[in-house]
Formats: C-alpha cells, sequence, structure tokens
C-alpha cells in the first residue's frame, strides 16, 4: 500500500515517506485529532494475498 502526500488514512494524512523495508513502509503524517505529527507504519501490500 503505497500513500502519497496529502491522501488520507483514517484521521491521518500523509505529508511525506520517511522510508520502507521489510514488510512494512513508514510515513510522517498528520494526526487530525491531536494536532500534531506522528510516524505511521503501514503493512505493505503482499501480491500473494
Amino acid at each position: 500500500m503505497s500513500l502519497s502526500a496529502g491522501e488520507r488514512l483514517g484521521p491521518y494524512q500523509i505529508v511525506e515517506a520517511i522510508g520502507a523495508g521489510g514488510m512494512r513502509e513508514v510515513y510522517r503524517a498528520r494526526d487530525s485529532r491531536l494536532c500534531r505529527d506522528v510516524a505511521l507504519k503501514v503493512m505493505k501490500a503482499h501480491p500473494f494475498t
């Protein structure tokens, strides 16, 4: 699941990709409930599922 800046995932708005490795991608996102930036880990899409 690759996300782009500006996309929303629940209460989080993606700001930028930070990194990726193994089975996860990490993004800097803005939490609209807390009004602050957070690190958001998202599982990568697996081609066999």
